[in-house]
Parts: structure tokens; sequence; C-alpha cells
């Protein structure tokens, strides 16, 4: 198992019991970490303790966990890995809509919690010879060493999730990049068929790169198979 000691975790839960046995054992792992229990609290705790990544509870006092989505993602650019009982196929989807980066349904066993995290802190790290790529197609410019995307010279707000992403399409530029592998690489475990994580971020993609929503040409869905990065559409 590969752990990033030290990492910092914010954990917003209003479960004190439950709070204090993460705490306790994402310690054991590890982490520094701190907690708060109400939603309305979180985004001024953020700013003082910069945490690596967040694991937020949805249902909160003050504010929901949805809210909290809503208020710190225009600046806070670490992985938001979002808590929730309800199973509502709807719920996630909103979660992510909002900036969620994954979700885990309640009660969650500690081990399945540990893998999650790492996946997501995986996903931020960049190693020594990757920070030195760049990607170049028309108009699109993205530097893996800064996490950023620039398009017609403007640079496009992306959360993590969605660089690595669409720095994963177009590392594999005219070729179809099958689910499973994003999957796999990107979110951190096995495609089960029904999570529709990656057709939310792919949709953001498309939205934010100036991509046609209903008749796409830029990242082109491979119906059955996976999405296809075309390098001269930009």
């Amino acid at each position: 198992m590969e752990y990033f000691l030290m990492a910092k975790i914010l954990l917003v839960e209003d479960d004190a019991r439950l709070a204090g046995l993460v705490q306790s054992f994402l310690v054991q792992h590890g982490f520094s970490v701190q907690q708060q229990s109400r939603g309305d609290l979180v985004a001024e705790q953020c700013k003082q303790f910069q945490p690596d990544l967040i694991v937020l509870d949805l249902m909160l006092p003050g504010l929901d966990g949805f809210g909290v989505c809503r208020q710190i993602r225009p600046w806070y650019k670490g992985p938001v890995l979002m808590l929730t009982a309800k199973q509502s196929d709807i719920d996630q989807v909103l979660g992510l809509e909002l900036g969620a980066d994954d979700y885990v349904i309640k009660p969650v066993e500690p081990r399945v919690l540990l893998a999650r995290i790492n996946a997501l802190l995986r996903r931020t790290q960049v190693s020594p010879q990757a920070e030195q790529q760049e990607l170049a197609f028309g108009r699109l410019l993205l530097k893996q060493r800064s996490r950023e995307a620039w398009f017609d010279k403007n640079l496009v707000e992306l959360t993590s999730y969605e660089f690595d992403l669409l720095w994963m399409l177009a590392r594999h530029a005219g070729q179809t990049v099958k689910r499973e592998a994003i999957h796999q690489q990107i979110i951190g475990r096995e495609y089960d068929g029904l999570d529709r994580t990656v057709d939310v971020r792919v949709s953001h993609l498309r939205r934010k790169l100036g991509d046609n929503a209903e008749v796409p040409f830029r990242i082109k869905t491979v119906w059955g198979k996976g999405y296809l990065f075309v390098a001269d559409a930009w």
C-alpha cells in the first residue's frame, strides 16, 4: 500500500464518534488530520490549514456538502472526497458537478477510504520526469509541471481531476482511451458499469474548452468504448 506521509487532510464530519475513528485511523497511517463539524466554517479553516485533500460529508449543519463545494471550488484546487449516506445517482452526479473529485457511500470500510484517498493524492503528485512535459495542440497548451491548461492564450480553470483526465486523453491523442483505463488510472478503482464520474468530468472539459456538447468534435465519445481526443481540432 502506498501512503503519502504527512499529507494534510481536512475531515468535515458532524458525527463526532465517526470523525474521531476516521481521524485516528488516518493519523495511524501517517496523515496530518484536522476536523470540522460545521459546513459554514469549512472555507475559513481550509484557508488556514491548506489541506492537501478534503474529506467532506454531505449532510452538515450550517451548510451542506453541496454548498461547501460551491463555496470553495473557485479557489481550492485540491481533491475533494465526498461522503454520503445517500445512494441516489442524482446526489452523486450533483456532487461531481459541484466539484467533488470522488464519492464514497457510508458506511465505508476504513481500508477502502484509505485507498480512495491515496488514489486521489497520487494523481496530484508530479514526478521529476513528468515535471518537464508540455503538450501543445493548436490553440491548446497543457503544462504538467504547473498543472495548467491554456486555450487561446487564456488560462482554463480546471479542477485537479479535470486536468489529469485532459492530460491522459491528450497524451493518447488520436486513440480511443477506454473508460475502464480512465477509471483505473485517474479514479483509482475498477469501472462498475454504472459510475457516472467520467461522463460528468468529460462534459465539464467540453464546456470549458469550447467543445460542442451535443456533437463534440474535440473530445469525442466512442460509444461502448471510451473517449477520443482529436489532435487537429484545436
